[in-house]
């Protein structure tokens, strides 16, 4: 059965439909599968099961060695642009004040040559003249500011005189942010929290396999729950137990510790790969037919 001829014709000057569709042309989207979804016991940094957990008050967790590095590195950061941005403003304020002495040399320079005409030519070897390059009171100071402009002439069709854009460093931020949440964090804002892990006979233990239960009604926590965490004390809870006991008895059923309506921190986790769960699991892809992008227009060889 012959084909249509419209999908096999690759000789126009411009791509058919087909043809961008069989290139990738557009945006390409896809559904994420189970394993591109972080549980809720990973770590958002390092996306491993989390070691000796610590949340920000948005609900990330990470494991403490990650959050610490990633803190100690953002300070770094922000010192070295500090620098970088003293370093400019210093820099700036010297150019400024050669600036203006070169401006009032020039002032001198015109007003002496205004008022004594050009410089009088000496025969006299024994004439003495002084450090500044002035022959006396009728003459102007000997400079030479051909050279002068020559070493900062911006030219650009010479490659030793191109200008170069001078790279504006902004002055940085001095607050460290949330890796996840984009947020103003502190050390002092995180705190460690604690799950409770299941112990009962029926289930069997693995070096790496691990689960963990709500302390309050013993389900066990998965990503399809939405879990509550205390700031006072750490004692993750589930969401409808949170809402339920704590929320009302003011008190934190594992250690009974006193707490309020603010010491509940919602702890985020990944989807469940629903879409009823209210997660975007769609990952998309641009894919751009110009020059440069490698599928662009190119004309068949000519036959010679």
């Amino acid at each position: 059965m012959p084909q249509r001829h419209s999908k096999n014709n690759n000789d126009l000057a411009f791509f058919t439909y087909d043809e961008k569709r069989k290139l990738g042309y557009g945006t390409q989207k896809e559904r994420l599968g189970k394993d591109s979804i972080k549980p809720f016991d990973a770590c958002s940094l390092c996306l491993k099961p989390f070691i000796d957990p610590l949340c920000c008050q948005k609900g990330h967790v990470f494991c403490k060695e990650c959050i610490l590095e990633c803190l100690l590195s953002q300070k770094k950061d922000i010192q070295r642009k500090l620098a970088a941005h003293t370093g400019q403003q210093k820099q700036e304020k010297e150019e400024e004040e050669e600036r203006l002495m070169l401006k009032k040399a020039r002032e001198l320079d015109a007003f002496d040559q205004q008022n004594h005409g050009p410089v009088p030519q000496y025969n006299d070897k024994n004439y003495n003249r002084d450090k500044n390059g002035f022959h006396g009171a009728n003459s102007v100071k000997a400079t030479s500011y051909e050279e002068e402009a020559l070493r900062t002439m911006k030219a650009f069709w010479l490659p030793s005189a191109t200008p170069d854009a001078p790279a504006k460093v902004e002055a940085p931020s001095t607050s460290t942010t949330c890796p996840e949440g984009r947020e103003k964090i502190k050390m002092k804002n995180l705190f460690p929290i604690h799950f409770t892990e299941d112990t009962s006979a029926q289930k069997k233990h693995k070096s790496l396999d691990k689960s963990f239960i709500c302390p309050s009604c013993k389900v066990t926590l998965t990503n399809t729950l939405s879990l509550v965490a205390l700031n006072t004390c750490g004692h993750v809870f589930c969401k409808k137990c949170a809402e339920k006991f704590v929320a009302v008895d003011k008190v934190c059923v594992v250690c009974d510790k006193p707490c309020k309506d603010r010491n509940l921190v919602n702890v985020e986790k990944g989807g469940t790969g629903f879409a009823a769960h209210g997660d975007n699991l769609e990952a998309k892809d641009f894919k751009h037919l110009g020059s440069g992008s490698g599928l662009g227009l190119v004309r068949p060889a000519m036959k010679t």
